[in-house]
């Protein structure tokens, strides 16, 4: 896959399909008057959970040969094939107020629609930590630092591919305990901060991390929150995240298998010990990466 990087916000048209006909001769025996169009191959989904950090699957009509391209407010939204229906795999932001959600759906040749589907309210745990005091109030040199670092993760983080993803059904990154903590609203040394976006996988340092399905590595560096730091690109929109390495193995650019060494466990950036912070995001949303980890959903 070769990943762009889009300007929000993003409004991507579909190509324009033109279907072959095949014509019988006079002379010919009789032959159908036009070749019907492939069924797009179905795929498994992710697990649905339709609420604020979770993913709601989306029935946008029959399948044909192409997709319909699909939004959410101004971000392009992956579309598979799934049971016969274009399904749109829609991840729903934490911040998504429950209630009734719309997307905006163009297919070639039709005119523009809206599909609604349904967001239920969940409700997250708030966990208290101790950090370096320096994590929590930052020095001007260090909100230089983090606004700068801030505007580079929005850009790759904006990193939209046409390569559909391979697999829905991801590998743990790393063996150890997974914390239930996504979503959580922290409050480090008593102040509140924004909720958690990730899983945090409990492992000691210089365990290694691993692809957890193929893709293409679009980032690696040291952030000031973060640490090392490995994000990659596993095609329309779906992203996985990495941090608080000790150490990078993989560079910009490279493709990964599912299984590849990223890098390996550490505490760098504002960790209170060694473990790993797995993040998921599908259409610019941060998602519960649990609902990727192990068996996907059977298609609907």
């Amino acid at each position: 896959m070769s990943p762009t990087r889009v300007p929000r916000p993003r409004r991507q048209a579909a190509s324009a399909l033109v279907a072959g006909l095949w014509l019988a001769a006079p002379a010919a025996p009789a032959a159908p008057a036009a070749a019907a169009a492939p069924a797009a191959p179905s795929v498994e989904l992710p697990a649905a959970r339709p609420v604020p950090g979770g993913v709601a699957l989306v029935d946008l009509g029959p399948a044909g040969a192409q997709a319909p391209a699909a939004y959410r407010d101004a971000e392009r939204v992956l579309v598979r094939a799934a049971g016969g229906r274009w399904i749109a795999v829609v991840g729903i932001p934490l911040a998504a107020t429950p209630g009734r959600e719309r997307l905006s759906v163009r297919a070639p040749g039709a005119a523009p629609r809206s599909v609604a589907y349904a967001v239920e309210p969940k409700r997250y745990p708030t966990q208290k930590l101790t950090v370096e005091q320096k994590h929590v109030e930052l020095s001007p040199a260090d909100l230089e630092r983090y606004q700068h670092e801030r505007e580079r993760l929005d850009e790759v983080l904006a990193t939209w591919s046409e390569a559909a993803p391979a697999t829905f059904a991801f590998r743990a990154p790393v063996p150890g305990v997974r914390s239930s903590s996504f979503g959580s609203r922290r409050v480090f040394n008593g102040q509140a901060r924004n909720p958690h976006t990730g899983m945090d996988i409990a492992a000691g340092t210089g365990e290694p991390v691993a692809a957890p399905a193929p893709g293409r590595v679009i980032e690696t560096g040291d952030y000031f929150f973060n640490g090392n730091t490995v994000i990659v690109d596993h095609g329309e929109g779906l992203l996985t995240l990495y941090c608080h390495l000790s150490r990078i193995d993989v560079r910009v650019g490279e493709p990964v298998a599912a299984g590849t060494r990223l890098g390996l466990v550490g505490a760098t950036g504002r960790a209170t010990g060694p473990h790993l912070h797995f993040g998921v995001m599908l259409n610019r949303a941060w998602i519960d990466p649990e609902l990727l980890l192990g068996a996907a959903a059977p298609a609907p």
